[in-house]
């Protein structure tokens, strides 16, 4: 036998219908990813007649670069004295009150210790507002 004068057939294998199913194919698992959450626990809330909604109130404390305070965007500014009383006043009208801290950059850290101390005295949650970087 003479394999030499044989002729070699050659296999040829088409792809492309091959690679638009498994783009199909991951195209579907990508979507079925994002509707299925697996760490949602599905819980049946008994029902009460009356309920009491618990409002989370948020509030800025602004400190500027010459230590004048601010309290939501109010124009006019009070010095640290009086910053105790305001925060008290805050504290005994609304229940679970957040302060969002907007300092300068240019503050020295005592100054924002002391108003953080002020916080944790009145038992107010404070919050240092940072600016996200570029």
């Amino acid at each position: 036998m003479n394999f030499r004068n044989r002729k070699k057939t050659q296999v040829h294998v088409e792809t492309s219908a091959l690679s638009d199913i498994m783009f199909f194919l991951m195209l579907f698992f990508l979507i079925a990813s994002t509707l299925a959450n697996p760490n949602v626990i599905k819980l049946l809330l008994p029902q009460a007649k009356a309920g009491q909604t618990v409002s989370k109130q948020q509030f800025s404390l602004t400190i500027s670069k010459d230590l004048n305070y601010y309290i939501n965007q109010d124009k006019n500014p009070f010095s640290f004295s009086q910053l105790e009383p305001k925060l008290e006043s805050i504290s005994t009208t609304n229940t679970d009150v957040t302060i969002v801290l907007k300092v300068d950059k240019s503050i020295q850290v005592q100054n924002l210790v002391d108003v953080l101390a002020l916080g944790s005295k009145l038992k107010i949650k404070m919050i240092l507002a940072t600016q996200a970087p570029k």
